[in-house]
């Protein structure tokens, strides 16, 4: 099982350790809810080296990424970020992404940790068709680089005290790198998958410690806390954020999930599964990706099975938990279409009974 550079820090703090990905990672270390809340409202430090890091290089670099990926890269400028999709050629998902543009010929692929072997190995399939060689104009810099993100309503503030470079201003999805903890080179980015704010700073392996005891040390005055990968996951479901192998998979598709505005059908890009896709919108979706909180006391679970007024099987829960922040249970799930509308009733089976929800427009938490 790998370690992240990280870890001692976690074991050092009581941490309860799981693997994860290949990883043994903190699940949680004062409590789901206490972490949860800790990011809500004040700030929190995830512990995300595990993600993958893949660089793209070189003067054929616009064109792969505009074939591998759904989304328009062509649209990015110098320190942009996009969010986007692997479609798999047959009409499903092989995995999420962000794309960091650092020119025009350099790019970084930011992918699921469970993944990065499988979408490796997958770009490297396509690599040929554009001249770029695996280890050359393709680099796999995942084992190389450490990555914290700090995330809540307070981060940046706290983070602002380790770089005289202004970061509080900083725009949704743009990143810089900047010297910050007295370590050059760091990769600062505003994305983020709470829907707290805050940030991603990423260095190489052997400035993390630094890292790790400066961004502690920096937000100290605010209440910061180390949160672990439970939280994470209520965080990013009250968002209605996907998360990939519960939301999207191989056999899901991102106009399914949602993620129609990732999928840019336009005449100068052409990608995998381009004229699936359109022939999908076109002909109109029989499933659609819904939140849904429930009306009935109960906890969602993945894989629960949702069925309509009358008791036919509608659909399956993805994802699902107790909100931290709302109190009652929440989660998402695949239905018909026809179910799909926000207030839509519709019924959770929890155990053997059929708990009644209702479908309500993302996110599932207004703050």
């Amino acid at each position: 099982m790998k370690q992240t550079p990280f870890t001692k820090f976690h074991i050092e703090r009581g941490a309860k350790m799981a693997p994860f990905a290949g990883f043994n990672m903190p699940i949680e270390f004062s409590g789901i809810n206490d972490e949860h809340i800790t990011v809500r409202e004040k700030l929190g430090v995830f512990d995300v080296s595990h993600m993958g890091e893949v660089w793209v290089k070189g003067p054929n670099a616009l064109n792969f990424l505009q074939y591998v990926t759904s989304n328009d890269v062509s649209v990015l400028t110098d320190g942009k970020i996009q969010y986007t999709c692997f479609p798999n050629g047959k009409g499903g998902i092989v995995d999420d992404l962000l794309v960091y543009r650092f020119d025009a010929e350099t790019y970084l692929l930011v992918i699921n940790a469970g993944n990065t072997q499988k979408d490796w190995e997958w770009l490297c399939s396509h690599a040929p068709k554009f001249n770029l060689t695996p280890g050359k104009e393709l680099y796999n810099a995942s084992s190389e680089i450490a990555q914290l993100a700090v995330q809540g309503p307070l981060a940046l503030k706290a983070m602002q005290k380790l770089t005289k470079e202004p970061i509080e201003s900083m725009e949704y999805y743009t990143f810089k790198k900047i010297d910050f903890a007295g370590i050059k080179d760091i990769i600062f980015s505003i994305t983020g998958y709470t829907g707290a704010g805050g940030c991603e700073i990423y260095c190489a392996n052997e400035d993390a410690e630094k890292l790790w005891k400066a961004v502690f040390e920096a937000g100290a005055e605010f209440g910061i806390k180390p949160i672990g990968l439970g939280a994470r996951d209520t965080l990013r479901l009250e968002m209605g954020y996907v998360l990939y192998g519960n939301d999207i998979n191989e056999s899901t598709s991102p106009l399914e999930a949602g993620l129609g505005w990732i999928t840019k059908f336009v005449d100068h890009k052409n990608f995998i599964d381009k004229e699936y896709m359109l022939n999908l919108k076109t002909a109109g979706l029989k499933r659609k990706l819904v939140g849904f909180e429930m009306v009935d006391r109960g906890i969602p679970r993945q894989h629960y099975e949702i069925f309509d007024s009358q008791g036919n099987l509608i659909g399956e829960v993805t994802s699902g938990t107790m909100s931290p922040m709302m109190k009652i249970g929440v989660g998402m799930g695949y239905v018909g279409t026809e179910f799909s509308k926000p207030d839509t009733e519709i019924f959770i089976g929890v155990r053997d009974k059929k708990l009644k929800a209702k479908v309500v427009k993302l996110p599932i938490y207004k703050k």
